[in-house]
């Protein structure tokens, strides 16, 4: 028998400012769009906070945060593409990207995550922004994980 873990809730907030409307989806450059919603998962006091999907937005950062003046910080990239047949959203193999992104954490002397509630975060996210995928062929929507030491602490 397979445990299934038991993850937590993601709470949602949708924008209330969407800019979808305003994107060219034959002439968008690498790296200038952003689509309308990130998801935020901080760890604190030795534990994962409450899972969220957000508005996307600016972060604010102490100038002590550890991932500047020590480079704690790690990333990973995938694709969100539609299948041209059916419409359906299809990533490859996330499951990998998650489980490097533990390995960096591990390496980097950082706390590892829950890969099932990573997965579920990721679906969740690009269900909720799913319009942002092009439908432009050769076209996916790049999906941009990164995980960073924010602690105050220089020493």
């Amino acid at each position: 028998m397979v445990k299934v873990p038991v993850l937590p809730e993601i709470r949602i907030s949708r924008t209330t400012n969407s800019r979808l409307a305003t994107v060219d989806f034959n002439n968008i450059p690498f790296g200038k769009v952003f689509s309308d919603h990130m998801f935020v998962w901080d760890y604190k006091d030795g534990s994962w906070q409450e899972p969220s999907i957000q508005p996307f937005a600016d972060l604010s950062l102490s100038p002590a945060t550890s991932a500047l003046h020590y480079g704690q910080s790690i990333f990973e990239g995938m694709k969100a593409n539609k299948d041209v047949r059916s419409g359906d959203v299809l990533m490859f193999r996330p499951d990998q990207n998650a489980k490097r992104l533990n390995a960096s954490a591990v390496r980097m002397g950082m706390p590892t995550f829950d890969e099932h509630m990573f997965l579920s975060a990721l679906k969740t996210l690009v269900k909720l922004d799913r319009d942002w995928i092009p439908d432009v062929p050769d076209s996916a929507l790049y999906l941009r994980p990164f995980y960073f030491g924010a602690d105050n602490f220089i020493g």
